[in-house]
């Protein structure tokens, strides 16, 4: 979804590298575009920790509220968004700004 969304904004990129933007601002936008959509699962974990007393009967050997589970599936949420969000980044932070403005 990401490398998808930046494609689409190649445009947007060459103008902003043309004008002067770097490497490292290109990589870091999108590295928040990623975050945002991050912190939607994060949110939907949150409300997991809720849902989780009406799901007493499906959980097996694991408690209702076991804060082991949930971090690690916080934290591997942010680490998929972060790698989802590496490649993308780096290919559109190295593209050439004429390239990038010839393309529609």
């Amino acid at each position: 979804m990401v490398a998808y969304t930046t494609r689409q904004r190649t445009h947007e990129i060459g103008i902003r590298m043309a004008l002067g933007a770097a490497k490292a601002d290109v990589f870091r936008q999108v590295l928040a575009q990623g975050c945002v959509s991050r912190s939607s699962g994060s949110r939907w974990t949150g409300v997991s920790l809720f849902l989780t007393r009406f799901l007493r009967g499906l959980l097996f050997g694991v408690g209702t509220a076991d804060w082991l589970t949930f971090t690690c599936v916080a934290l591997s949420l942010c680490l998929v968004a972060l790698a989802a969000c590496f490649l993308p980044g780096t290919a559109r932070g190295s593209i050439d700004p004429m390239q990038a403005l010839r393309t529609e």
